[in-house]
């Protein structure tokens, strides 16, 4: 870059666009003499001037640049006096003078996100889907008189994609290749070799801004072309069309390609036959009977739902009541009365608990209705989500018509039969209670590591499946029937979902290990076994999160109290990895929801089939919808928009440290949500010469084995006392030799394959450059021969401080052996703690005093003496230094998912 031309910039324009083309600008080494940008709004500068105040680039916030027509000398003036050599204009929305764009050497370039000539104007990406174009694209170009008219000095496209919206076309496309087409436009102008193509006028058009009142779908020609309309205006204005009687805005179209789902029809005026409501949506047809469906409505008030929840109770507006519903409406609003004496009229407005009600008052309400009007499923949690009168009656009359059952959960499997059973494994989106697919589409192969086959397609959610799911916790968590529970009845659901898991068990294991290479009977055990531990755990802690009262004395008479409440958080992320898919899952959704939090869960991309089945069995343990949502998908793109998000209040995330630090930066930047990490981990095992030797062998390869290595805390280096060193190798080799590597599904199988073939592949590069550095392969360092992604179990002695294999972890089954000297304990604490980690750690020796000295020691969020690998969900597990913060599991676990309030009251 040093060696290229560089030119003195002038940036006109705004947005997070403008501000990332003005750091890649800076980047290439252009020096840009001034920003000129939009005024600040509502007190906070927009993207592109407050990156460059940082910067300390001259920075002007003109409301304009002319009036009446004519240029503003003063801002002329301010202007020129930069001295640019060339306008750069990423993205611009005010008019600027003809004055100001000739006025530099070089002139002016703008970016344009179409393939110019076609759709010049201000809505060109809109108009490039509401016409079905198949490729996108955009231009730069020299700006001149005309409105976008100006020569073209380099374009780009892309494919557009059956369902692209605006959004997916920007984000995949427009803007990370817009950025990079800009910096090397300028770059193309300063080394004197950017063209100057003129338009051609055949194939030009320009398309306004759409405004609403013409967005009205037409929906009297084919699904393609309603489905390019409704996709053309989503977000804004929004397309919309007449059901019922009234206006109701479309959003999240998609083509439906197979045979179309059953539902309830619903007339839609000018449609060539009746819509569908469906379990994914609203499915219209169009004038070629071809079909497509619309995942959201939002209707004249501005209140938005899921178009599949049309016809459900509180979707729509107030029930109409019939003469005789009115009737049974005043004998309730008598019984009421009765209760509530203290109240001269019950309005509809009036609230059964401001007005004084208790739980009493609960149980004879709903007792009194029952004998009123026998038969009507009326409970006593009832009265509490609908408190005021006129939701009680409403709630009521959905009763007594039946309208108000739960809806029953549509599922679409994929089956296998395996194991001595026929595996029913859910692969789509689980986002407000139902199954669905990714807006887009999209899918992506879920692969079974014993043999490299696929085993499903599973949904790859995107950015917009992401914020509809974290709307739907939000709504959860503020009105839903889970943020207004009873502690104790919160617990009782968890026990139930754990009761159902144990009923499961068998299937989940299959999937964990069909899906992750588990073995089989260790995913029964502790994959499956503990995940069940952990729900019946925090279940019991559901009603047991307490505060504390705590004396104050700053002020007389002392007539004061203050008390702490401890409150969930809100909306939470979770972002596990693949080692541990179901046990991760609950080692840290267990806590979140017994908290009281909702949460969006997003499983490792290669892992996700025990998760979308955990889902499955929430609704069945009634679960309210939108409290657990689970979208899987890439990190880089669904992990990402959770760390982004401004609704989410807490993250919390297992896998490599460098991803964890990306997430703390995101978590930081965006709305300094809370974080826990549990990180990469190089845990050390210090083997003493006066251990029980038999177990300390036995422990030591489970410490490094078990899982098949894919372990957190598995000991990623052990250091043996030299006396005893070479008979631990040997023994250690000879238990290898023993071991059966297989098909995880047999139950004599030790060893099963690795989770997936990336990481087969990094395991015998880790190998090769440990012998590369010196170290002495004892056994295994290769891939089993067979199909699927085995590995042999692995021993390094001979390892050297300095070497890679000594630094970094292998997350698989390698063994890496480092000899000390006899009684050297001090010696080889130092080399255990030279480590950016601090996950695990562990001890083998008779001495207890030793033992205790060392465990002092030894810089690990966790140490294990004379065991390994033996964790409780009773006992907090985290990491130290670079392995991460915040705890799992434990008491401890909570404290990460609640927020304490301090209140003080004088009287």
């Amino acid at each position: 870059a040093k060696l290229q031309n560089k030119l003195n910039l002038a940036l006109i324009g705004q947005s997070l666009f403008g501000q990332e083309v003005y750091t890649g600008l800076r980047k290439q080494g252009h020096k840009v003499v001034g920003v000129f940008t939009v005024p600040d709004k509502d007190g906070k500068a927009d993207p592109l001037a407050a990156v460059a105040e940082k910067d300390g680039t001259p920075v002007f916030k003109f409301p304009r640049w002319r009036v009446k027509g004519e240029p503003i000398a003063e801002v002329v003036e301010a202007y020129k006096a930069v001295g640019a050599e060339l306008n750069v204009m990423p993205f611009c929305s005010q008019f600027i003078p003809m004055t100001v764009i000739n006025y530099p050497k070089h002139g002016s370039i703008i970016y344009h996100p179409s393939i110019l000539p076609k759709h010049r104007g201000a809505s060109a990406i809109n108009w490039t889907l509401i016409e079905g174009d198949k490729k996108a694209g955009f231009s730069v170009f020299w700006a001149d008189d005309g409105l976008d008219t100006g020569p073209i000095l380099l374009q780009k496209e892309c494919d557009v994609e059956p369902n692209d919206t605006v959004d997916t076309l920007y984000n995949r496309f427009l803007f990370p290749e817009g950025i990079k087409a800009m910096v090397e436009a300028v770059q193309l102008v300063a080394d004197g070799k950017a063209p100057r193509i003129p338009q051609p006028e055949e194939g030009a058009s320009y398309e306004g801004i759409q405004k609403k009142s013409n967005a009205k779908v037409n929906l009297d020609q084919p699904a393609e072309a309603i489905h390019n309309w409704i996709r053309g205006h989503d977000k804004v204005p929004g397309a919309w069309a007449v059901i019922q009687g009234q206006p109701v805005t479309l959003y999240g179209s998609l083509m439906l390609n197979g045979s179309v789902p059953g539902g309830r029809p619903l007339e839609v005026e000018g449609a060539s036959q009746p819509g569908l409501i469906t379990s994914s949506g609203l499915v219209l047809f169009g004038s070629d009977s071809k079909a497509l469906q619309v995942r959201s409505l939002q209707f004249e008030d501005g209140k938005m739902i899921p178009a599949a929840r049309y016809f459900s109770p509180g979707d729509t507006t107030s029930v109409e009541l019939t003469e005789e519903e009115k009737k049974m409406a005043e004998e309730i609003r008598v019984i009421w009365k009765g209760i509530l004496s203290n109240v001269n009229v019950i309005e509809d407005t009036t609230d059964f608990f401001k007005s004084g009600a208790a739980s009493m008052d609960v149980v004879r309400l709903v007792e009194e209705i029952k004998e009123k009007c026998a038969g009507v499923p009326l409970q006593n949690e009832d009265v509490y989500m609908a408190t005021s009168f006129q939701e009680f009656v409403q709630m009521f009359v959905r009763r007594l018509r039946g309208e108000d059952q739960e809806e029953e959960l549509v599922v679409s499997y994929a089956t296998k039969d395996i194991n001595n059973m026929t595996l029913k494994m859910p692969y789509q989106c689980f986002i407000d209670g139902r199954f669905e697919d990714a807006e887009n589409g999209k899918t992506y192969d879920t692969v079974n590591p014993t043999d490299g086959s696929v085993i499903c397609k599973v949904s790859f959610a995107s950015v917009a499946d992401v914020d509809r799911a974290v709307a739907s916790a939000k709504q959860a968590f503020e009105d839903g029937p889970w943020g207004k529970m009873n502690q104790r009845d919160r617990g009782r659901l968890l026990y139930r979902l754990a009761d159902l898991m144990e009923e499961h068990q068998e299937e989940l294991a299959t999937i964990e290990a069909i899906d992750s290479g588990a073995v089989y009977t260790l995913a029964l055990k502790t994959h499956v076994g503990m995940s069940i531990q952990t729900f019946r755990y925090f279940a019991g802690w559901c009603d047991k999160i307490q505060g504390t009262t705590i004396p104050i004395n700053q002020a007389r008479p002392n007539r004061n109290l203050t008390f702490t409440r401890k409150e969930p958080l809100g909306v939470c992320a979770i972002v596990i990895p693949w080692n541990y898919p179901l046990m991760m899952l609950a080692w840290k959704s267990a806590a979140c929801l017994a908290a009281g939090n909702t949460l969006v869960l997003k499983p490792a991309q290669v892992t996700p089939l025990t998760a979308l089945k955990f889902a499955e069995l929430t609704v069945k343990a009634g679960i309210p919808k939108g409290v657990i949502n689970i979208l899987p998908g890439s990190g880089g793109l669904v992990g990402q928009r959770l760390s982004d998000h401004p609704d989410i209040r807490k993250l919390g995330f297992t896998g490599s440290t460098p991803i964890g630090k990306q997430i703390m930066k995101s978590c930081a930047v965006s709305n300094l949500k809370k974080v826990s990490l549990e990180l990469g981990g190089k845990s050390p095992l210090i083997v003493f010469s006066d251990c029980d030797l038999d177990k300390a062998v036995r422990m030591g390869m489970s410490s490094v084995y078990f899982n098949k290595g894919e372990n957190c805390i598995a000991a990623g280096r052990l250091f043996v006392e030299e006396s005893i060193h070479d008979e631990f190798i040997r023994r250690v080799v000879e238990e290898i030799k023993k071991m059966k590597i297989g098909d995880p599904l047999d139950r004599s199988t030790d060893h099963g394959p690795q989770n997936h073939k990336a990481h087969l592949d990094k395991l015998v590069e880790y190998c090769e450059t440990g012998v590369k550095e010196g170290a002495t392969l004892i056994c295994g360092g290769k891939q089993v021969n067979r199909p699927g992604y085995f590995m042999e179990p692995t021993v390094f002695t001979d390892v050297e401080d300095h070497m890679f294999i000594a630094k970094e972890e292998s997350f698989g089954p390698v063994m890496v052996v480092s000899k000390f000297k006899d009684g050297d304990v001090d010696g080889v604490l130092s080399r255990a703690n030279d480590t950016e980690f601090g996950l695990a750690s562990g001890v083998f020796t008779r001495d207890i005093n030793k033992a205790m000295y060392v465990s002092e020691r030894l810089e690990a969020g966790t140490v294990f003496i004379n065991t390994y690998n033996k964790t409780d969900v009773a006992a907090p597990f985290g990491g130290f230094k670079q392995s991460g913060f915040g705890k799992d599991l434990g008491e401890e676990a909570l404290h990460e998912y609640l927020r304490t309030k301090a209140v003080t009251v004088e009287y």
